[in-house]
Parts: structure tokens; sequence; C-alpha cells
């Protein structure tokens, strides 16, 4: 048996006292940068799994074996494994105009690239436009600062300069010509890809329909090509900003092995897609220790990332840039907080085995 120079053994190290394994979660954080302190806070947190944006070379046009081995590689070196990159799709794609099957081809490319070098994850977006405008900073606990939506601040918005709208019909045809063309490649190189909910999750963003902003837009996405590769991140929180149980929702879309990566994280919800607050991992409408437990129960494999944490004082007066952005001190609290649920999760099942 193997310990560490104070005694730790080696399954439990980090981890508290039930290791994770190929059957249960993976914590992880969103690394922006591999650098050794970036590296080095993440493992002092005990949290082994980590998530990109790129390969901090470009965007998805510049993945080769070589680029996507040395973030992998440098990740490893520090005792981390780097399972979920997200990656940005071209307008041409998403709003299938001239040129999208050349963009496609880009994308299955860097598919084959992640399946050559194992990584098992892909995340993406398939947004007309983010609706970002309806956010405003509202006071939490403590003078802790939320981030709160209400439709109101924009649904009267138009298209932005240059663009133009585009229908809900329009978003979905765009969607079934991408997917038809590239979940055989996901599947041939053994990658899951994971689809994000629109967040904010308003029918109208900007003029243009949200094909992800509604539960059963999540389950048409899912049935388009039925496959374990043509999945989605399952997101508690939005799922209750859309006024669904987010367990239920988790047991379906676990039932068909369509979760390829989680964002674990509470809001406050008011009016579904309409208005809502997302609030300290600990309060909200979210009964945060159910959906830990309904995916320990599933022996879901891949990650689960505890997002979004509040503005506080601590991160506000020494912002950290290694760790989404600036908010390292709120991230150590919303690990601490999903590890503790994931423990009381895998010690509840082991006792009622």
């Amino acid at each position: 048996m193997a310990y560490d120079a104070v005694g730790i053994h080696e399954s439990v190290r980090g981890q508290g006292h039930w290791p994770e394994t190929d059957q249960t979660p993976t914590l992880t954080l969103f690394l922006e940068n591999l650098e050794d302190r970036s590296l080095r806070r993440v493992k002092q947190l005990g949290v082994t799994g980590v998530s990109m944006s790129g390969l901090g070379t470009g965007g998805i046009e510049t993945w080769t074996d070589a680029a996507l081995k040395r973030n992998i590689d440098r990740a490893a070196e520090a005792g981390l494994e780097l399972r979920n990159i997200m990656f940005e799709l071209s307008d041409r794609i998403r709003f299938g105009e001239p040129g999208r099957d050349e963009d496609i081809e880009t994308v299955i490319s860097a598919i084959q690239v992640a399946g050559r070098q194992g990584l098992p994850v892909m995340e993406y977006n398939f947004y007309a436009h983010r609706i970002v405008e309806g956010y405003k900073v509202v006071p939490g606990r403590g003078g802790s600062g939320l981030m709160d939506f209400n439709d109101d601040r924009i649904k009267d918005l138009p298209p932005l300069a240059g663009q133009t709208a585009h229908s809900l019909d329009e978003m979905w045809d765009n969607v079934t010509y991408y997917l038809e063309a590239i979940i055989p490649a996901a599947e041939e190189a053994n990658v899951r890809l994971a689809l994000h909910p629109n967040d904010p999750p308003a029918p109208i963003s900007r003029g243009s329909g949200q094909i992800m902003s509604t539960v059963e837009g999540w389950k048409k996405l899912v049935d388009i090509v039925p496959s374990p590769y043509n999945g989605i991140t399952f997101d508690c929180g939005v799922t209750r900003e859309l006024g669904h149980d987010p367990v239920e929702i988790c047991r379906y879309f676990g039932e068909r092995d369509q979760i390829n990566h989680v964002h674990f994280r509470n809001v406050v919800s008011r009016v579904p897609n309409l208005d809502y607050t997302e609030v300290w991992i600990d309060e909200g409408h979210v009964d945060m220790f159910a959906v830990m437990s309904e995916l320990v129960r599933q022996k879901y494999p891949r990650l689960i990332y505890p997002e979004h944490p509040p503005q506080n004082d601590s991160d506000t007066e020494f912002p950290f840039d290694g760790i989404s952005a600036t908010t390292y001190t709120g991230f150590a609290y919303t690990v601490g907080y999903a590890r503790a649920m994931m423990q009381a999760a895998l010690a509840t099942q082991a006792a009622n085995r």
C-alpha cells in the first residue's frame, strides 16, 4: 500500500474518503492557461480533471496533434487530466451560410485530432446570439455580487449591426445539417460532443430563435442523431431556470447515455426562462445533493464543473487570472461544496448496498 510523506493513502489523497474512479464523476475546473501557478492552484483543491477553451493557439482551425498533445502533456505533468475542450462554431455553420461544408470539415479534422490524442469530450454552443445583455449584478449575502437575468431588459432588442435575425426553424435546420455530418466522425474517433443549453435561456435573442432554450429542445436535439456522441452539457441551474426538476431531467438524459458534461450550480427561478438569479451553490431552488446522488446512481463517469461562483470581496481584492478569469476563491468554495455532495452521495450509495 502506498502512502505519501504525511501518511495519506494514495487511494484517498485529495479526494476525501471515497476516491474518484472510472465509475464516479470527476470534479473539474476551467483553466484559462496552463501556467505553473494555475496548475498548482487547481491541484491544491484536489481537482484532477480540467477543461479549457481552445488550445491557446487560435480557433479550431489550428488544432493539430502536436498542439493538443502539448496541452495534454502539460496538464499531466501537474498530475491533472485534460478531459474537455470547448470550441467555437463558425457563423457559416450556425447560420447555414455558403462555406459551411468547409468549416464542418475543419471541425471533423479537430475531432479526429482529439480522438488520436485521447481527449474524451468536446463542448460547444449553438447560439444565434447569446443574450448576455439581460444580465445585471445584484447584491447577495454579505454584499456579494449575484448575476440576475430578466427578459424585460432584452426582449425588444434588435439584431446587432450587420446581423440578421434567424428563425427557430432555420436554426433547427442548421443544427440538423451539422449533426448529421459530424456525429459519425465523433463516433469513429470516440470523442463525445456536448452541446451546452442556451444560457440565458430567453426564447428570443435579438430577434433570433434559440434551439436549446427549452427542455423540449434539448430532447429534440439528442434525437436528431440518436447516439451517446450527440449529447448535452447537463446544467442543473439552467434546468431550474426553465422551471423543470433537475433530477428528473438528469435521469432522462442519463438513461440515454447522453450527458457528456455537467455544470453544477444553483439558481432562484421566479418565471421560467424569463426571470431568475444565479446564487451561491448552497442556496437556491436546486436540490444539489439530489442531483449529485442521481449522477452517482447512474455511475456517470465524466466531468462535473461547479461553475459560476458569485462575486466576493476576496476575488475582487485579489483577482487571479488563471482559473475562469478572476474568481479563484469562489471556485474554491464551489469545489469544496461539490466534493462534500459527492462524498455524501457515494457514502449513501455504499451504505444502501
